[in-house]
């Protein structure tokens, strides 16, 4: 089994080099590329996930769908295509590109740090959609209203992430409404 390798930044999201993703997740771990996904039914769902108990990082919290890393020289369209099919079991979703400019820091109680370029996409699908989740990477999967998803910013159990994305995702209106903000603000490292 290859060694997944995520795509190290520097302070202008240009591409730096790359490194092993579990060794890189530490007290110290670099600025690297990420993103987030939101999965939203035509109905206006949204697919809310609790990380597997066993991950390294941020283990058991409540988030949006699924997030996960790039691999070097993969387009960010591929990488969550990728990621909804191995943590889900999800194709052929309509991806838009929502937040193209989030980042965060974060620090988890053990003291792992998250510190990512993690633009933030929008993944379309048909309602009543089966969702096969992989236990390795998903403790469980939820379809939820889009009030119940504002109410879990207020809670501990979300994720930092979750709780940054969703203030400057609740402005844009509900999912379905959140507009496209195109490829050009992405960073540099990744292409759509």
């Amino acid at each position: 089994m290859v060694e997944e390798e995520i795509v190290l930044l520097n302070a202008d999201d240009e591409a730096v080099g790359t490194a092993p993703k579990a060794a890189s997740h530490h007290s110290d771990t670099p600025y690297h590329l990420a993103f987030s996904c939101y999965v939203v039914d035509t109905d206006g769902r949204v697919l809310i996930t609790r990380r597997a108990l066993g991950k390294r990082t941020f283990p058991g919290v409540w988030t949006g769908s699924c997030c996960g890393h790039p691999a070097p020289g993969e387009k960010l369209r591929d990488a969550v295509r990728r990621r909804l099919r191995d943590e889900l079991g999800i194709a052929g979703a309509s991806l838009t590109s929502v937040l193209p400019g989030f980042r965060y820091r974060a620090v988890a109680e053990d003291g792992t740090v998250e510190h990512e370029r993690c633009p933030v996409v929008r993944a379309t699908v048909a309602p009543g959609g089966a969702v096969a989740r992989n236990p390795e990477e998903v403790e469980a999967a939820e379809w939820w209203p889009w009030e119940r998803c504002l109410e879990l910013t207020g809670r501990p159990e979300s994720s930092p992430w979750y709780r940054l994305q969703m203030a400057e995702l609740a402005p844009l209106g509900a999912p379905l409404d959140w507009p496209d903000a195109g490829a050009a603000p992405l960073p540099p490292a990744v292409g759509w």
